[in-house]
């Protein structure tokens, strides 16, 4: 836990939520400013700020959970689908800097627009594709070091 983080103390209970669930490993509440109603926040309990410095195992909690949750979200809400969602740093829009999964349950024709498209210029997909692979090069995963 870290002393000055928003969902540190929601977890504590020094500030209330309104909590849907919780288990050793995850907790998860309503978010106060919902992009739909039902919009659920999903955290681990261990404190990380994102997705590059997440413990594997918190990861896997809270992604099962997240899974878990999200149908049950959207029924209760009586949506057509839902968006799963995880702002990581300030340029994408995280605001708390505690890792998070968004639920956002949606209704078809709803006025929520994600995800944004753009296009590339012609030829700018093969550099950014390349840029990419190369920062990739050192790294060989197996999925016995995904789980």
């Amino acid at each position: 836990m870290i002393k000055d983080c928003i969902f540190c103390k929601i977890i504590k209970g020094d500030i209330p939520s309104e909590k849907i669930y919780e288990d050793e490993h995850v907790y998860a509440f309503l978010d106060i400013n919902p992009a739909a109603k039902g919009h659920t926040l999903v955290i681990p309990k261990n404190h990380s700020e994102n997705i590059t410095d997440i413990k594997k195992e918190d990861l896997k909690h809270t992604i099962f959970v997240v899974k878990k949750l999200a149908p049950k979200v959207m029924e209760a809400v009586s949506a057509d689908g839902f968006n799963i969602g995880m702002n990581n740093f300030p340029a994408s829009g995280q605001a708390v800097m505690h890792s998070h999964f968004h639920i956002i349950p949606r209704k078809k024709g709803d006025a929520i627009k994600l995800p944004v498209q753009g296009k590339y210029e012609k030829g700018e997909i093969e550099k950014v594709k390349k840029l990419i692979i190369q920062k990739l090069k050192n790294i060989k995963l197996t999925s016995s070091q995904l789980l």
